[in-house]
């Protein structure tokens, strides 16, 4: 071969490479936990007079960035699952209250975007595992669909027949888990995609379960064979191990979505027998011992993998900690699983639902970084896909600004929200500007703090400094316990953020088109 044709297919080898796109980085796994009514103060990297031990949470949190202004979008699980799902506020749909039983059909409506059908459109394989409380529609045997929330709604399944609008209708290319509260709600049975493959034939029989003042809120409904309610999470555990270990064996090539919807650290507090007595702060302490031992193992997985540098996780909870658990946590084990924040579970006030949020993205996100950030988890959706490259409609993700700019650490101190909304259980609404925070009703906007008894809150109400106030006004940097309303000190901060507030319900978004 001569000297010039050497020279001219080295010339030709050097232009073709210069044609070629450089290959785009693959994309990220994304894991995303939510654990069920676990309040800010339950978490030791939050509250440093927490009793009870969360070592991997507090990992993660080195790991990653911890966010100090992260808001569930509801006081309440259903409303702020479908929000999470859709970066749409629920209120919007018109529903009050939550799902029990079989209650359907789903509140996501066919056709639109979910958080997985849009990450399945760019070639993620997407897994729901566990507690679902969206909705799903159940049939009788004559083909009726079944209307009654109680057990008598259960005892009507027909269950050769499919379930039309599960998970895996709405965007998830595998589900196993319960339709509402896994150890709740009247049926104790595990739906297998579209099917109940195990169905609840038999009562309940609660004089077999646990007693302690943490074992209410278990309704006497159908069990199946294969339910135990004190292995729920480690069911759920080990499903989402199988589902990444099969897809990193099955096609590695593609990135995964997994949604890991956890039953703890929701009443009744049933920890599964490994984990009694592993705290000194009761079954409920020992409940959320076990959520965090589960954060771990689905961590490790991703280590044993290795994936977890293409892995982001993230972590939160629904909604802030239910009633009894904070009240007989307070008086028995002196542990606060609301703290600093006033309020709990239902309650518009800060500890209803300001929720723990932790992102670790190795190589992405700083390390042992924390921001004060105010988000809501409607913005998970926007965040994915700016992360994946993808435009979302303008009839989606209606409530959901991306903070990725936070996440990479270019986004200083400029806020990335003005406003953020906020709804209960009942549909009272409040809006945040800033730190201000307007409540659109009087009074929590959900538990009775007039209700006396070993359950009632009376103890905990405060005096109010504006009674005759048709709402509340709070500014959070000076005031962060809620204590003071300003409503009637500033007429014209509440017109105007009253307006923004109609403006949003009016317009039907709070994001920017």
């Amino acid at each position: 071969m001569t000297r010039i044709s050497i020279a001219a297919i080295l010339c030709w080898a050097l232009i073709s490479c210069a044609d070629q796109e450089p290959e785009a980085p693959p994309l990220p796994n994304i894991l995303f936990i939510l654990a069920d009514d676990l309040g800010y103060g339950d978490v030791a990297c939050y509250n440093e007079e927490s009793r009870i031990p969360t070592p991997n949470l507090d990992q993660l949190a080195k790991e990653g960035m911890r966010f100090t202004d992260a808001q569930s979008p509801s006081t309440v699980c259903t409303p702020t699952r479908y929000s999470i799902l859709t970066g749409r506020m629920a209120f919007r749909t018109g529903m009050r209250s939550v799902f029990v039983g079989v209650q359907g059909p789903s509140l996501i409506a066919e056709g639109r975007l979910t958080l997985p059908q849009m990450l399945r459109d760019k070639g993620y394989s997407t897994a729901c595992t566990g507690k679902w409380h969206v909705g799903m529609t159940f049939f009788n045997e004559q083909g009726d669909t079944i209307k009654d929330r109680s057990v008598k709604g259960v005892q009507e399944i027909d269950y050769s027949r499919a379930i039309p609008d599960g998970p895996i209708h709405r965007g998830f290319d595998q589900f196993y888990g319960t339709v509402s509260c896994p150890t709740t709600d009247w049926l104790y049975a595990y739906v297998d995609g579209d099917r109940i493959p195990v169905p609840a034939t038999q009562l309940l029989d609660k004089s077999k379960l646990p007693k302690h003042p943490y074992a209410n809120d278990c309704r006497q409904g159908m069990v199946a064979d294969n339910f135990d309610h004190e292995e729920v999470d480690l069911v759920f555990l080990e499903k989402s191990k199988t589902f990444i270990q099969q897809h990193v064996q099955n096609t590695p090539e593609r990135p995964f979505f997994l949604y890991h919807s956890m039953q703890a650290v929701h009443l009744p507090s049933f920890p599964a027998d490994e984990f009694k007595g592993k705290t000194q702060s009761g079954p409920h302490g020992d409940f959320i011992f076990e959520m965090d031992y589960i954060v771990g193992e689905l961590l490790q997985t991703l280590e044993e993998l290795g994936i977890d540098e293409n892995t982001i996780v993230m972590f939160a909870s629904d909604n802030g900690p239910e009633v009894p658990t904070v009240l007989d946590m307070r008086k028995t084990y002196q542990h606060d699983g609301a703290r600093p924040w006033r309020g709990v579970k239902r309650d518009q006030w800060e500890g209803g639902h300001r929720t723990p949020f932790i992102v670790r993205w190795p190589g992405k996100v700083a390390a042992n970084s924390t921001s004060d950030q105010m988000t809501s988890l409607t913005d998970i959706m926007a965040t994915c896909a700016e992360i994946i490259g993808t435009e979302i409609p303008k009839n989606a993700a209606e409530d959901s600004y991306s903070i990725l700019p936070v996440l990479m650490g270019t986004q200083g101190d400029k806020p990335i929200r003005q406003y953020l909304l906020e709804q209960t259980i009942s549909l009272a609404m409040s809006i945040r500007d800033g730190n201000w925070k307007y409540l659109d009703h009087i009074g929590s906007g959900g538990n009775n703090y007039d209700r006396p008894g070993e359950w009632g809150m009376s103890p905990y109400k405060l005096i109010d400094t504006d009674p005759d106030a048709p709402g509340q006004l709070y500014d959070l940097k000076a005031d962060p316990g809620e204590t003071i309303n300003l409503y009637s000190k500033h007429p014209e901060r509440v017109a105007e953020m009253k307006k923004k507030l109609e403006e949003f319900k009016k317009s039907g978004r709070s994001a920017p088109e």
